[in-house]
């Protein structure tokens, strides 16, 4: 009995989830080329553009005519509502809540980079370099969600490669929150180019800090990156300037002394 085209569809669809799912692929990651992906799974590629478009239309990719497809959300099972839900129930108030996020995020990320650095093996660092690429080759795209997803699976990367399981817990449990912060953030500082080449620069030199294997450089990198976001950010300069000296850590505060 000859499938139909819908069941065909449905099959390879369940086969493009798995690969997603064995990859480890993350929101913000782009998947093989159409090509690339024909080849692999055995179809035509009609099979898998028509696949493709389904999971497009499901909300789980985002595909741009010659720019390939990307994952917007994870399937891996930390990021199911009912372990965001506890997180998700914030601060109400919209400066208070970002205030909340930013100093948290500081707080952790100069921790996560500091551990990144030391701890990163060679396939981290390869994972690390692919996600920088991907956040790279959208900044420039306009589409301020998928940006805001890209950089959020950059700053989990470096979660993942500091190989400390409290941390990386707590940052993925930050997801949902780290992209709504995110996404604030990008929309109210994309719309100016020199914004743009610095928030650029700045990840690339914690990126490069990490491959190094410099943790102090690594961690400087991230209270730098973020306390721009938190300069540029538009707060009232009074809150901001407040906030700024409640961000400030102690250096001795992130090291340890077996990784020294």
């Amino acid at each position: 009995m000859r499938l139909s085209s819908d069941k065909i569809s449905d099959l390879l669809i369940k086969r493009l989830q798995k690969l997603i799912t064995d990859r480890q692929l993350e929101a913000g990651m782009r998947l093989p080329s159409e090509r690339t992906l024909a080849a692999e799974l055995q179809v035509s590629r009609a099979s898998v553009r028509e696949a493709l478009q389904k999971l497009n239309s499901r909300g789980l990719l985002s595909t741009r005519p010659g720019g390939g497809s990307y994952l917007c959300r994870a399937l891996s099972p930390w990021s199911t509502p009912d372990i965001d839900s506890p997180l998700t129930a914030a601060p109400t108030d919209a400066a208070q809540s970002q205030a909340d996020i930013l100093e948290a995020r500081q707080t952790l990320e100069a921790g996560t980079a500091w551990y990144a650095a030391l701890r990163a093996s060679a396939e981290d660092k390869q994972r690390l370099q692919y996600c920088f690429d991907a956040l790279c080759e959208l900044q420039y795209q306009g589409d301020a969600g998928l940006i805001a997803r890209a950089d959020a699976r950059f700053h989990l990367m470096i979660a993942e490669a500091s190989h400390n399981a409290v941390l990386l817990s707590t940052m993925r449990g930050l997801f949902a929150l780290l992209h709504s912060s995110v996404l604030q953030t990008r929309q109210q500082m994309f719309t100016d180019e020199q914004v743009i080449r610095q928030l650029s620069e700045q990840h690339q030199h914690l990126l490069q800090a990490i491959l190094l294997g410099d943790a102090p450089a690594a961690r400087d990198a991230a209270l730098t990156h973020l306390s721009f976001v938190c300069h540029t950010h538009r707060y009232p300069e009074n809150e901001t300037s407040e906030l700024q000296a409640n961000l400030l850590l102690p250096g001795a505060f992130l090291t340890r002394e077996s990784d020294l």
